[in-house]
């Protein structure tokens, strides 16, 4: 017998509230699969392009606020996020070669050692900076710093900070600072033992001393093409017979050959030595470390080779290059161009210590608290000399660095020609150091 409608059991109240609600859900979610809705869809949130710095892990935290600063520009939609690298050069050179050379597209900014502009350019790596950014970066700049930059009449990077070495002393027992490598030698044997702190190990930083030597005396290591050895006879013969000094003389510091410049600063700060070779940021250290040192700590000019002919001493500091690779290269050139900016380099120099490449700068009476040498730096940095300028630089530096090590040992009169033969081979890629 069929059951008429009537006869159905009533649904309770609550049943029919959820019913309807769970009719409504499965329209939502039916609706909510459709591409052709009869109302728009929310258009995609727009996502912030990151651009990743690899730059050498600065402990002032400048980088990081440069950083900060130029992704909250108003007119500008990237985010700049620090990549830390290592302390040490080498190893920070080490680590961007690898990504490089596999054609890493997460390397946006690089902060770039003044020595690698060559070896970088020449293989690709990064691109070159052209019009309205190009002279952007170039005004103003001290002309050493832009060069630092260059390679084949391209800017390849944005000169960011730069540095140089100058002599330190103590005040209290020398009234005038030696103006010659003769005299603070002839000087310091008058003072005790590891009178001069300098930078002796098997390194770079022993081929930046016999490069500033070499300039001083009138040499450079390669000619200008930066393709064949220079190393003229009796400039040479003159800049090892210095290191050789040096390392030899009655005072010499007996660890000079695993000095480097830091080993240099922490034995300066104990107050045992007179004179230090040595970067700008030792004198922020000493008056942090060690007040009573600072409080009789004097600088002067790099002391000069050749008496009457002013000493030309190594540029160094970070440039900025952008990766050939970056997936947002027009936004990484903008992003680069701001972090060398003005107020950037003030900031770099005020917090880190780390001197400017726009000359102007060095009149800013902030920066100026921070360097009260300001005037000699600057001095100095118009005068100063580059690195041979080779995309081998790496094997020219150790050709030079291993063929000069201990600097006791050095023979002026027989490793000039020995000298000369290592760099030839390194410059045809032979027996690779």
């Amino acid at each position: 017998m069929r059951r008429s409608v009537s006869s159905r059991p009533p649904v309770p109240p609550g049943a029919r509230a959820a019913l309807r609600w769970l009719g409504t859900a499965l329209v939502l979610l039916t609706l909510a699969g459709c591409d052709d809705l009869p109302f728009p869809k929310d258009p995609p949130m727009p996502e912030v392009p990151l651009l990743r710095w690899y730059v050498f892990a600065e402990p002032s935290g400048a980088f990081a606020a440069a950083a900060e600063r130029c992704s909250q520009q108003p007119e500008e939609t990237f985010r700049v996020e620090l990549v830390a690298l290592p302390a040490d050069a080498d190893q920070q050179r080490e680590q961007l070669v690898r990504r490089l050379a596999a054609r890493d597209s997460d390397i946006d900014i690089i902060g770039m050692d003044v020595i690698w502009t060559p070896e970088f350019a020449a293989a690709g790596w990064i691109l070159p900076w052209t019009g309205r950014l190009a002279e952007q970066v170039r005004a103003g700049r001290l002309a050493a710093a832009v060069q630092s930059a260059s390679f084949g009449e391209r800017l390849w990077a944005a000169p960011f900070t730069t540095n140089t070495q100058l002599l330190w002393y103590r005040t209290d027992r020398v009234s005038t600072p030696p103006t010659t490598w003769q005299q603070m030698l002839d000087l310091a044997e008058s003072l005790g033992a590891g009178a001069i702190q300098a930078q002796g190990e098997r390194y770079e930083g022993l081929t930046v001393l016999f490069t500033s030597l070499l300039a001083s005396a009138g040499g450079a290591v390669l000619d200008e093409s930066g393709t064949r050895v220079a190393l003229p006879d009796e400039p040479t013969r003159t800049a090892l017979g210095v290191m050789q000094r040096l390392a030899s003389f009655p005072a010499a510091d007996t660890s000079l050959a695993t000095d480097r410049e830091d080993q240099a600063r922490l034995a300066f700060e104990t107050g045992a030595p007179s004179f230090m070779i040595n970067y700008t940021y030792v004198w922020p250290s000493a008056q942090r470390n060690a007040p009573e040192v600072a409080a009789n700590m004097g600088w002067a000019r790099w002391p000069a080779v050749v008496e009457g002919r002013p000493s030309r001493v190594t540029i160094g500091g970070i440039n900025l290059g952008v990766g050939a690779w970056s997936r947002h290269p027009q936004l990484a050139f903008r992003a680069a161009a701001c972090i060398a900016s003005e107020d950037n380099q003030r900031l770099a120099a005020e917090r880190g210590g780390l001197p400017p490449t726009i000359a102007a700068l060095y009149d800013d009476a902030r920066v100026r608290d921070t360097f009260p040498f300001a005037d000699l730096l600057r001095e100095t940095l118009q005068d100063a000399v580059q690195r041979a300028r080779s995309p081998l630089y790496n094997d020219v530096s150790l050709a030079i660095s291993r063929t000069l090590h201990p600097m006791r040992d050095i023979d002026p009169q027989h490793d000039v020609a020995r000298l000369r033969a290592v760099l030839g081979r390194a410059l045809r890629s032979e027996g690779l150091l």
